[in-house]
This record gives C-alpha cells, structure tokens and sequence, in this order.
C-alpha cells in the first residue's frame, strides 16, 4: 500500500470503536483538545483514539496499515519540537500504561510507557537509585518521550542518557508484531519472522562501516549531545542485531515503532551533592568558566548550568529566588554547577578543587558555595523557571519557542556570541534568553514572537534557518536534546551531509515502507514544515494568558482521564477567540457549548494544578467565574439560605429515608439505581454505597469550670447533617468526637450562636450576593463566640475552613487538623496496629497545611502511607452526587493503591470526600479526629 491511495478514515474510525470502545474521538472540541503540545506548533487531529493497552495498540496499527491512514503516537505532549502533533490519527498512550517493577534490589527498573519519570525516581528511591536521563519535564514527561526523543537533562549529559542506561525494550513494529529485546523467545521468532529487515540493517551497518569517512563522521558528532535525526552511532557502536535495535528506537520519536515498554540499567543518586553559583561581569567570562569546568572530569563536575542576565532578570520576581539575585548589575550572567559524591570528604575535596581552578576569572560578587540542600535548591529554582517564567513575562499574542544547539567544548564561547549576534539580527536582543547545560555545550535560548505578524513570523524562520547552517558548519548539533521534531525535519541532511542522511532515509523505509508512523517527523520532504502551523496565540483573560501549554499543571487534574486537563481548557479559550475572530461563529458556538461540560461541568475547582504549574496559574477560576457568570436556580438559592436550617432538616430526612430504603434494597443496589437514574436524566443526584446517615446529635456548649483553655468550634453544615460514613464502627458524630478530644485535652467548647442557620458561604459561591451575606453572617457569629478573637476557631471540614480563611480577617481560624496537632502535647497517645492511609484534602495542600493530618496520624501508627494515586480525589462537595463520573475517574487506582499498601483505614478532613474515597476505595474512611480519639486518653 502506498500512502498515494486514499486514506479512509471513515472505515477507522467505524473499526477503532470496536477497538477501543469510548475512547474514539472525531469532534472538534476534543481532537482539538488532545492535539495541544508543548511545542510552537498547531495541529488537529482527523482522529484521536485513547489507547489503554498494548493489544489495542497492535490492533490499531493494524487498521491504520489497512485504512492507508497515518499515525502518531503521543505521550505527556511535554515535548517542544513538534514531534507529537498530528492532522491524521493520534494514538494517546498514557493512563493505561503505568506498570513499574523494580528490578535486582534496584540496579534495573521495567517501566510501561505511560510511567511519569519522576515517579520511576519514586519508586527507586529506598534503593539510592535513579534513572538516568533527568530532563527539566521530568515531573511531568513519561518514559515512552523521555526514551523516544533521548532526553537528556541537566546531569546526564551523554553518560546516563537513554542510550546509555537501556538493557531492553518492548516495541510495537509498524506491521503490528511485537518485539521484546529482553525476551529471548521473542527475540527468536522475531528472527525468523523478519529476516529480511534483519538482513537489511546489517547489510546497512556494513555499507557504513566500509566507509571510514563516514564512521569518523558518526563518532566524532555523537562526543557531543545530538538528536538530530535517527541514532545511526548505533550501527557503529553495536555488531549484534539486538544491541542496534534496543539502541536505534532511542531518539526515533515515534516513526519507527511504538516503544510500550523500556527496561533501564539505573544509576547511583549520590547521597552528598555540592553547588556552587558563580557570577561574573560578562557572558564571555561565564563561558570561560564553562569551559574550565568541562575539562575537569565527570567525577568532579556532574553538571553546570549558564544564565545570561535577561535569564537572571526573568526569576527576579520568584519568591524563593534569594535576595542578592534581585541586585545583580545589568550585564551579569552567572553559572550553577553541581559535584556529588558517596564521601563526603571526597564532595568537600573536589569542591576544592573547583575552586582553586576558577580563582583567575573574575566574578561581581564572591562566589558562593553550598551542601545544604535548602540553599542550593533555592539556587536550582532560579534555573528550572526559567523557561516557564520567560513564557509568562512574554508580551500579548506571542508564542514561545525554545531551542537548543550544542557545541564542541571548544567552540562553546565562540558559540554563546554567535546565539547573541543571532539575536541581535533578528530583532530578538530585547526578548531572547540564552541558558543551558553548559558543561555539555549545550545551549538553549527563548524566543518569544508574535506570529500573528508576517514580520515576526520572517524574523522566526530566518533566526532557525541561519542557526541551523552556523550550528552544522561548526559541527554542532542543530538539536542538542529536544529532539528533532517538525523544528529541525528540514536540516537534518544540512547536518549530517548527503551520505548519513540517506542513512536516517534507509532507516525510515526498512521499518516504516508505507511512512504510516508520525510523517514529516524525523524525515520530510517539505523544506518549509518547520515554519506551518504555528501556533498564533490570542489573547484571553490575563489570568491565564501567560500560559504557555507546558502540560505541567495536568498530573494533578482530577479530570484529566475523563473530559480536559488545565492546559486544554486555557487552549480551547484561546481557539474559541481565534475562531471569532476570524468570524467562524459556528465553530465557536459548538467549542462554548460544549465547554459547558467539559471545561466547567467537570472541573473540580480544587486549584492542584496551581501548584505545579510554574506561574501558579490556577486553572480552576475559568470554572468558578463562568460558573458565576450564569449560575443555575438563583432563586431556589435565596431560598435555601434563608430557610437554612429547615434544608438541613430535610437533608436530615432524606438521609434517613436513605436508610430505610437501605433496609429493603442493598447499599449497592440503591447505588446502582440512583448511578442509572443520574446517567439517563443528568438530574437525580447518585447515592454513594457509603452515604452517611442523619446526624441528630444536639449542639451545646461544653463546658467544665475546671479547664482554663476555650474552643470555638463551628461544625459544618455537611458534618451538622451527617454522621461518618457508613462501614466504620464508630457511630458517634463528629461534634461527639471533637468534644472528646478537647474535654481530653482539657478545652472548653463553644459552638457559635444560631449554628443552625450559619454556612460558611462555599456552596454559595457561584452567587456572589448569598456568599457574601453567609460570611458577614458567620463573621459575625464567630466574632461573638471567640469574644472578638481571644479564642482560637475550628471549622471540621477543610474545604469550608479554606474558603473562612480567605475570607474572614482578624480571627483565629483553624482547620480542625491543625487544632488536633496543637492539642497533641495535652494528650497521652498509645499507638495502634492500624495501616492508615491518608488524604490530604486539597484546599489544605493550596495553603501548605497537609502535614498536620499525617503528622496527626503518624502519632497514632507507625504504619502510614500517603495517597499518591490521585492529587485531588474530584468528590468536590455536591459534585460527588451530580457528576459522580468525576469522583470516579480520579479514584480509579485507589482501591489498587490501598490493596498494595495493606491499608485498612483511611483518614480525611473532609466529610464530603471521604464517601467518594471509602467506596471507591474498598476501606472506611473517617475524620482523622476518631483515629486520635480512638489512640488518646486524658494526660
């Protein structure tokens, strides 16, 4: 088949569904969605097909060789050159694919794919252990790009990369078979079964190696960072056909086969490391230093990173940048290098020794050198923000481009002041940042144009086109570890000369002959690719108009297996504008309405994804404001806040009558029923297995004339009326609780006047009026009960406290894991056998108070664990009963998590959460007040 014959789409798409099921996508809203990347570039998919195991994967190409329909494989989108877009099929494989085994007490970790790389450090840190390539995205960048694009990073450099560090790996060939090079089975009958591509490799390896020229070529490029093109230093480097195919994937980004699974040989993490940061008065100065610091060896130096003064200037405005930062002379660049070893007197000798061998350039201010890793982890801010914190100080309607070149050593300096003359020409002297991993040769640089205007968008394709020739003709590497991608497609022959690119060409036609995977990646024959589809911004609400589509913010999304991830909903805004301007109204009609749901309906307004995105930028508002914007039953609103207590009656009621129907269906029946009701309708809210009963307890000031020490305690209107979730012994209230552990502790408890009538205002926040009026009347109890702020305030429900503390100035107010630490030294605490497993409700972690909870726990248990399989477990108040699909996606590995840590109790400070969290995880979860209870007695 020939890709010249029609490609049917059609007939795909009809055979993927039954494939992949649900997880077909054909409409705008969603393949526009899921075709956003990192990258300068702007694609929409034809077809996206969510792929959750390998056999799907297989079935897939399958069908796409039938279908004549290119395509593409796509992993976290982190990647920056363009190497993960497609307008044809894109095969997302990510949630299905997260298997890790740690292997040989950690000298060998097998990763599927779809494992985020900082969470395979996770796994092998008990044993000292890390993988080798540490790309700047590696929180965030999964091992199937991290192995297909060879990144790199700050410390690997060419040592520890992917093509040093790999023992095996499985791949998915473009004919469908599957190949796994540490199975000698498979090894075996691959052999037989593709003789002739084994034959054509090898033949392809002698041609090369006959040809002196071209082999002294292929050495001398890769002592140097290069992903320019495909690994052909694995047809010198390797003899043995299973060596040249574990190595030859590394860096193909995807054209050649789908990498499901990688077997990496793991690398020490030194247990002592030492930084020191270095600034001097001109760029010229740093390099020197750079390249006094390259010629020290490995041992010595692990990494070394530059920043020129416009990089400097850029993070000024971070607050844990330190202060002597802000006052740097204009002109100043500086360099952050890092040694380390498992001696520490060995750490303190070669910084010694780094020292005496840069004592003859002159620095603007005394260097500074550090061990301690809160102060050189404040340096290391200064650079992982850089890129990030450009994006965001970057003007209206402009795109970010960041590139990265290398250089021989020796022709580093001379490299910096070509990257600046560069500038200079093209008008980006003003914009441009240049940094990099220095001790490598290799150098990024942001730009920021504009590329709505035609001279900004020559400025771009002048700046790329006449690096790439100055870079090549030096013998530097156009792309250092940013993969090749659509950026550099075009100037791979201009690199490498005409006998190794028709190499990279013989490679593409023995694994891929049809060029079905990622086409115009790697090897094109459209000169101009690098310069299409570039992404054009426009300008939505200055909140979110910073962001520059990182992905960083979407590990932490509760909803980003189910509708969109923050990154997707500020791209979507964005198109939205573009199409309206452009006067498509239609387009942006359908994109507004079906944001509705996607982008509003099923946002947990939790705000984690502020708190990885670089530039805090909190997603959640977009949902709050247009949620605010036309919010439904306004009146029915006013209603149940003035008859605030007779609502909480009949909630009282309900509940009740929950547990009579309980008597006569099951638990789980009742679920299912209300589950299908909620589907068919979209109105009746789902009844959870685990939904609490009424709470009748009767509020009353407790008080003993013994106890010289008050509380003010404000139970929330969901603790006033419900009781713990069904499945857990304890049947007291949480009020009951609460006035255990204080009278304990030896407190008096004051509930505030007219409790029954008082709300915190949060599940009136998307009406201005009713929040407003429901804190001045809580502000004005509260005051009253505290005696205007002599007695500390607990609120039991950590969404509601966070919402009171933002709001409500001049009292001490406390979420109630944060009062129970408090009162820990007041009590006498015996330990249980008890595995616990904690959830740290979200709003608590936006305010940095989660380790109250656990610190509460580990005083009850020595066996605790944390939930790390979801960062938000998407119940969010009502939602857990009207989008309950939300709870549900987020908490789909909870039970496994629980299962595998042997927990048989889960803790919360957020009454709401813990229904979601105890049915979809299989255990009780409580308050973490009745653990403490349970563990406490009175001193």
């Amino acid at each position: 088949m020939s890709l010249q014959l029609k490609r049917d789409y059609d007939t795909f798409v009809l055979e993927a569904k039954k494939i992949s099921s649900d997880r077909v996508f054909t409409d705008f809203l969603l393949c526009y969605a899921y075709g956003i990347d990192a990258s300068c570039y702007s694609y929409l998919p034809k077809v996206v097909v969510k792929a959750n195991t390998e056999a799907e994967v297989v079935q897939l190409v399958l069908l796409a060789n039938r279908c004549g329909t290119p395509v593409t494989f796509r992993a976290a989108g982190s990647s920056l050159s363009g190497q993960s877009s497609s307008e044809d099929v894109l095969i997302v494989a990510n949630d299905g694919f997260k298997f890790v085994q740690v292997l040989e007490n950690g000298n060998a970790i097998r990763l599927a794919c779809g494992v985020i790389g900082a969470d395979a450090n996770e796994a092998l840190k008990p044993y000292g252990k890390k993988i080798g390539p540490d790309p700047a995205t590696i929180t965030t960048a999964l091992v199937g790009g991290i192995f297909n694009n060879n990144s790199s990073g700050m410390c690997c450099g060419t040592v520890e990369n992917s093509y040093k560090t790999v023992r095996s790996m499985r791949v998915v060939l473009a004919d469908g078979t599957i190949l796994d090079t540490g199975n000698p089975q498979s090894v075996k009958e691959f052999m037989a079964s593709h003789s002739k591509l084994v034959d054509d490799v090898l033949n392809l390896r002698s041609e090369i190696m006959t040809d002196s020229e071209l082999v002294d070529l292929i050495r001398r490029k890769y002592k140097i960072k290069n992903t320019t093109g495909y690994g052909i230093n694995s047809l010198v480097d390797f003899e043995d056909i299973v060596d040249i195919l574990n190595h030859i994937f590394i860096g193909s980004e995807g054209t050649l086969g789908f990498v499901s699974e990688v077997v990496y040989n793991c690398v020490d993490d030194a247990k002592y490391k030492g930084c020191g940061l270095l600034f001097f008065a001109k760029l010229n100065d740093a390099s020197r230093a750079v390249v006094a610091l390259a010629n020290m060896s490995r041992d010595k130096v692990v990494a070394a990173e530059m920043m020129d003064y416009l990089s400097l200037k850029s993070v000024q405005q971070l607050p844990e940048v330190p202060s002597f930062v802000h006052g740097v002379p204009e002109g100043t660049s500086c360099i952050l290098f890092q040694s380390e070893s498992n001696d520490e007197a060995t750490l303190d000798a070669n910084l010694e020794y780094i020292k005496d061998q840069l004592k003859d350039i002159p620095t603007v201010i005394p260097s500074l050198y550090s061990k301690d890793a809160k102060e050189y982890d404040a340096w290391w801010i200064i650079r992982k923000g850089l890129l990030p914190i450009a994006a965001g100080l970057r003007r209206p309607g402009t795109t970010v481009i960041t590139e990265d070149v290398c250089f021989k050593i020796e022709d580093f300096t001379d490299g910096i002041e070509m990257i600046t003359e560069l500038f200079k020409k093209y008008d980006f002297e003003d914009s441009g940042i240049i940094f990099g991993h220095a001790l490598s040769g290799n150098v990024h640089f942001i730009i920021t144009p504009n590329f709505n205007e035609q001279r900004e968008m020559d400025n771009f394709s002048g700046l790329v086109k006449e690096m790439a020739e100055r870079v090549a003709g030096v013998e530097g590497s156009i792309k250092a570890e940013h993969g090749t991608g659509r950026m550099v497609a075009p100037f791979v022959e201009l690199e490498w000369g005409k006998k190794a690119y028709a190499v990279n060409r013989r490679i593409k036609e023995i694994f891929d002959p049809q060029r079905l995977l990622n086409p115009d990646v790697m090897i094109t024959d459209d000169p101009d690719i690098y310069k299409k589809n570039l992404k054009a911004m426009s300008d939505i609400d200055p909140l979110y108009n910073m962001c520059m589509e990182c992905g960083f913010c979407e590990r932490n999304c509760p909803s980003r297996n189910l509708t969109l991830t923050p990154r997707q909903r500020i791209s979507l805004l964005r198109e939205e504008q573009r199409l309206l301007k452009e006067g498509n109204t239609v387009m942006a009609e359908e994109l507004k309405k079906g944001y509705e749901y996607y982008g509003v309906d099923t946002c947990a307004a939790c705000s984690m994804c502020s708190m990885l995105c670089p530039l805090g930028i909190d997603t959640a508002q977009i949902a709050i404001s247009m949620r605010k914007i036309n919010p439904k039953g306004r009146g029915l609103a006013h209603a149940i806040y003035n008859n605030f207590s007779t609502t909480l009656k009949a909630a009282k009621v309900g509940a009740t009558l929950g547990g009579v129907a309980g008597k006569v269906a099951t638990k789980t029946l009742l679920a299912k029923i209300s589950e299908d009701a909620h589907e068919l309708t979209g109105l009746t809210p789902y009844v959870p297995t685990t939904m609490p009963k009424a709470n009748t307890y009767k509020l009353t000031n407790k008080r003993n004339p013994a106890y010289q020490k008050n509380v003010v305690y404000f139970s929330t209107c969901a603790n006033r009326a419900f009781r713990q979730n069904q499945g857990y012994a304890d049947t007291r209230s949480l009020q009951q609780v609460f006035e255990s552990l204080c009278d304990k502790a030896g407190y008096n408890v004051i509930y505030p006047p007219h409790i029954e009538n008082l709300c915190c205002g949060l599940s009136f926040e998307n009406y201005e009026e009713i929040d407003k009026q429901a804190l001045a009347d809580l502000t004005e109890a509260l005051t009253k009960a505290s005696e205007g702020g002599v007695y500390p305030i607990v609120i039991d429900h950590s969404a509601c406290f966070n919402h009171a503390f933002k709001h409500i100035k001049g009292l001490k107010i406390l979420d109630i894991s944060e009062f129970l630490y408090t009162i820990l030294p007041d009590l006498h605490v015996t330990k249980c056998d008890e595995s616990v497993i904690v959830h740290k409700q979200c709003k608590i972690k936006t305010l940095n108070k989660g380790d109250y909870i656990e610190n509460l726990a580990r005083a009850c248990t020595d066996k605790v664990f944390n939930i790390k399989s979801f960062a938000c477990c998407g119940f969010a108040g009502q939602k857990g009963f009207f989008t309950p699909e939300l709870n549900k996606s987020s908490t789909k590995y909870l039970a496994e998590e629980i299962k595998n840590l042997g927990c048989t109790l889960g803790v919360s400070s957020s009454s709401t959460c813990e229904t979601g969290l105890g049915e979809n995880g299989g255990i009780p979860f409580v308050s973490i007040a009745y653990l403490l209870d349970r563990c406490s007695t009175r001193k």
